[in-house]
C-alpha cells in the first residue's frame, strides 16, 4: 500500500468517525470545514512523506577529513578518516530531512515505509564498524585494553532501533556519536591517554569479513523476491560437521510480497553507508592497500555499491519474474550487491596473503 493510500485511508476513517459521532454533518458547514481541513492536512502529509522518503545526498570523505583537520587544528592520523566517516554517517541518519523516522508514532513518519528500512540498513553497517573499532581496530592484540570511549559508544549504537521514548533511539545514537567524537579527538594524542588505531591488513580483513556476511544475506533475501528452490548446503565440505537443527535437503525460499520493498530499501541504505565507510578506510589503510596492490580492488567494491544508488524511476518496487515482461528491482539490486560481495571476498584473500 502506497504512502498516499495509507494517509488517505487514515483521514477518511477519522472523518467518518466524526460524522458517526454527530460532531460533523457531511452536508452542513461544519462538515465542509472538516473536509477542507482534512484535505489540506492530507496534502501536507503527502508532501512531507514524499520529501522525507528521499535519501540524503552522498558526501565526499576527502573533503570531510580536510575540513575536520582545519576546524580542529589536529593532524590526520590513521583512524581519523574511518572514525569520521562513521560519525558523519550517524549524523546524517539523525539529521537528514525528516530526522530519524524508524520509531515515529505520528504522521507523516508513521505512514512512511521505505525510509525506516533505509535507515535500518545504515544502522546495521554503523553497528558493525563500531564493533570492529572496539574489538579489533583499536587493539594491537587480544590481551590489549579496550578503549574507554569505544566501550561506551558501541552498546549505544546497538540500542533498539524503534524505541520512541525512555529513552528514544535518537538519544542513544547521539550519545554514541559523542563518545566516537571523543575517541576521534584523542587519536593524535601521544601517551597513555591517547586513543589507538592499528591500520593492519588483518584488522581490515576482520571488518571486511563482517561486511561480507551482511551483503551475502542481503543478496539472498533480494534474490528470493521471485522464489527459489534451494538445496541445503549448510554442512557442505565437512563430513564431520553437525548442526542443532537440520533443515530439509531442499526447500523453497520466497520473500513475502509485503516485504520486497523493505528488503530493497534496507539494501540501498546499507550500500549508502558502506560507500562512505569504505572511502574512509581507503584513506586510513592506504599504506596497506598500496603494499598489497589492492587499492583498485577496494575502489571496484565502492563502484559496485555506488551503482545501487541509481534513481528508481518507478513509483513502486516492481517484482517481475526473472525474464518476464516487467522489471524486477530486487534482482537488479541483488546483482550489484553480489558483485560487491564477490569483490570483497577477493580483497580479503589478497589481504591475507603474505
Amino acid at each position: 500500500m502506497s504512502v498516499a493510500t495509507r494517509v488517505r485511508t487514515f483521514f477518511q476513517q477519522a472523518r467518518d468517525s466524526l460524522v458517526l459521532s454527530g460532531f460533523a454533518k457531511t452536508d452542513g458547514p461544519m462538515g465542509k470545514i472538516v473536509a477542507g481541513v482534512g484535505a489540506l492536512y492530507l496534502i501536507v502529509m503527502i508532501v512531507l512523506a514524499i520529501w522525507w522518503s528521499a535519501a540524503p545526498p552522498a558526501f565526499d570523505m576527502t573533503t570531510k577529513t580536510q575540513d575536520y583537520s582545519t576546524a580542529s587544528g589536529q593532524p590526520l592520523v590513521p583512524g581519523s578518516a574511518t572514525t569520521l566517516a562513521l560519525i558523519e554517517v550517524i549524523d546524517t541518519l539523525l539529521e537528514k530531512d525528516g530526522g530519524y523516522t524508524h520509531n515515529d508514532l505520528l504522521p507523516p513518519g508513521l505512514f512512511i515505509d521505505n525510509m525506516p528500512n533505509w535507515e535500518y540498513g545504515v544502522l546495521v553497517q554503523s553497528r558493525d564498524l563500531a564493533r570492529a573499532l572496539r574489538e579489533v581496530l583499536s587493539r594491537s592484540q587480544s590481551q590489549s585494553r579496550e578503549d574507554v570511549d569505544l566501550t561506551l559508544a558501541e552498546p549505544r549504537i546497538n540500542f533498539q532501533s524503534d524505541s520512541w521514548i525512555l529513552p528514544a533511539s535518537e538519544r542513544e545514537y547521539r550519545s554514541a556519536n559523542k563518545y566516537l567524537k571523543a575517541y576521534l579527538a584523542r587519536l593524535p594524542e601521544k601517551g597513555p591517554e591517547g586513543a589507538r588505531f592499528y591500520a593492519r591488513a588483518d584488522n581490515l580483513g576482520f571488518w571486511l569479513g563482517m561486511i561480507e556476511k551482511r551483503l551475502g544475506s542481503l543478496s539472498q533475501r533480494l534474490s528470493a523476491s521471485v522464489g527459489q528452490r534451494r538445496l541445503n548446503t549448510d554442512l557442505a565440505g565437512d563430513p564431520t560437521a553437525s548442526a542443532a537443527t537440520i533443515d530439509p535437503e531442499e526447500q523453497e525460499i520466497k520473500t513475502p510480497w509485503s516485504e520486497i520493498d523493505d528488503v530493497f530499501y534496507e539494501s540501498r541504505g546499507a550500500a549508502w553507508a558502506l560507500i562512505h565507510l569504505l572511502k574512509g578506510a581507503e584513506i586510513d589503510f592506504a599504506g596497506v592497500l598500496e603494499k598489497k596492490n589492492a587499492r583498485v580492488s577496494l575502489q571496484q567494491i565502492i563502484r559496485e555499491l555506488e551503482a545501487t544508488q541509481g534513481i528508481v524511476w518507478s513509483p513502486i518496487i516492481l517484482n517481475g519474474s526473472g525474464f518476464g515482461l516487467w522489471a524486477n528491482h530486487s534482482l537488479v539490486m541483488a546483482n550489484y550487491i553480489s558483485r560487491a560481495n564477490a569483490a570483497l571476498i577477493d580483497l580479503r584473500e589478497l589481504l591475507a596473503q603474505g
